[in-house]
């Protein structure tokens, strides 16, 4: 199993406008980080993974799902799995809001092990307390028509990881706590995707 880790937009001019409304936490280098931690633990327990996009520049998605497209034709498409990492954000008005939380996301089309992947975040957000203050889903993931998880021929989710216009989930997230646990949630959900694809292929 390859593990693609896609790190949410890249520098200005195309995407890199968002950010927290004091400009902390910037959406493209918060999640550069935490995927290359991500990519740092999961090497270390001897899963092969991929950083989509390391340059900085913002690749934009046709180029990502080009790139993940062709690992799934080389590799088989069972045998790849994508998770896009993002940032969440109640409004563009930079203001702050008060929706917190974690979420994840698939497409209209999204396969079953994609769901599978989704519904595997969501419970380990919600053991670690990271569900905010949102109705959740009964399906346990969100759906929308986002690029990365539609035109992507492997299981794939899009997550956001708390609210970049929420003050306090910005200061949480800006923590060495607050990145270890988004590391932890992302690296133990991908992990257990792998166990239930291997039980399935036993």
């Amino acid at each position: 199993m390859k593990v693609l880790l896609d790190n949410g937009h890249g520098d200005p001019p195309i995407t890199g406008g968002k950010h927290s409304p004091d400009n902390r936490l910037k959406e493209y280098v918060y999640c550069r980080e935490i995927a290359q931690r991500v990519s740092r633990e999961l090497t270390l327990r001897g899963i092969d993974t991929i950083l989509l996009v390391p340059e900085k520049t913002d690749t934009p998605l046709k180029e990502r799902v080009r790139k993940v497209n062709g690992w799934a034709k080389k590799l088989g498409s069972q045998n790849v799995v994508l998770v896009s990492i993002h940032n969440n954000a109640a409004g563009a008005d930079g203001k702050w809001h008060s929706a917190t939380g974690f979420s994840v996301f698939v497409s209209k089309n999204a396969s079953s092990k994609s769901k599978k992947l989704a519904q595997i975040f969501t419970d380990n957000a919600t053991d670690m307390g990271l569900m905010g203050n949102r109705c959740v889903p009964p399906e346990k993931y969100w759906v929308q028509s986002l690029a990365m998880t539609r035109d992507t021929v492997c299981p794939a989710v899009l997550t956001e990881n708390l609210f970049q216009d929420n003050k306090e989930e910005v200061d949480f997230l800006l923590s060495e706590e607050g990145k270890k646990a988004i590391t932890t949630l992302h690296v133990n959900s991908i992990i257990q995707y792998i166990q239930y694809v291997n039980t399935l292929n036993a």
